[in-house]
């Protein structure tokens, strides 16, 4: 999941909202691979984009009809591992666009589910299902993030490891943070609102930056967010 290339590819924005509806996971929901790992020291990813509908009109499943962009659009791709992309191509026949598509919206429902987007009734229980997500990111950073004097050394492995955790572990905690945020914006102060929408930019920014590995500067963290619902 790099940066876009030519017009049945994704374009950056497309990318984004694939890796959020995917989470992290397969969007094959028989398969539990996780896409983003960290094995000895080195992070990367097994995440491919597939098309439900073929980027060209030899590919599986094709569709001459639909133009380019509409081939690289969000509706027509999925997220899998590489193994699962094989075979949904190699025997598109037992694959049809319809369990793909269906795919898709099955794996959105368990993520729902997942998350915890329900609607809490008081600001106490909305507190109580951001703190720890809102703690394991925090310790995550203060162990690992770009500020220790390790990342200070090209040589020590700290920046994949960062990275490793950033990808694995903060990344998914921001979306399911932010599930929960906009499923209870009705308990949100008026100061608060403001800090929400400055962690989705945040999100982005970061996404941008260690998913499509395109350089740019990041928003900071607000650290307002840190004591949202409180008090």
């Amino acid at each position: 999941m790099a940066c876009s290339r030519g017009v049945a590819s994704p374009d950056a924005h497309t990318q984004r909202r694939l890796f959020s509806a995917s989470a992290g996971y397969c969007q094959n929901p028989s398969c539990a691979n996780e896409l983003f790992l960290n094995a000895g020291g080195v992070s990367f990813h097994i995440a491919e984009m597939a098309h439900v509908f073929a980027a060209n009109d030899r590919g599986p499943r094709s569709k001459p009809e639909l133009s380019r962009e509409e081939r690289g659009a969000f509706d027509n791709l999925v997220v899998l591992c590489a193994n699962c992309h094989t075979m949904v191509d190699k025997a598109p026949s037992a694959f049809p666009d319809s369990m793909i598509l269906g795919w898709k919206s099955e794996h959105a429902n368990k993520l729902q589910q997942l998350f915890g987007t329900v609607q809490f009734d008081n600001r106490v229980s909305a507190r109580e299902a951001v703190e720890p997500l809102l703690d394991q990111n925090l310790a995550i950073f203060q162990q690992y993030g770009p500020h220790i004097e390790a990342a200070r050394n090209p040589e020590s492995g700290a920046a994949e490891q960062w990275k490793g955790k950033v990808l694995t572990r903060i990344l998914p905690n921001n979306r399911r943070l932010l599930s929960i945020l906009d499923a209870n914006r009705h308990l949100l102060l008026d100061s608060e609102n403001m800090t929400v929408e400055l962690f989705r930019q945040h999100i982005d920014d970061v996404e941008v930056f260690h998913i499509e590995e395109c350089m740019q500067d990041a928003s900071r963290f607000p650290e307002e967010l840190s004591k949202i619902y409180k008090g």
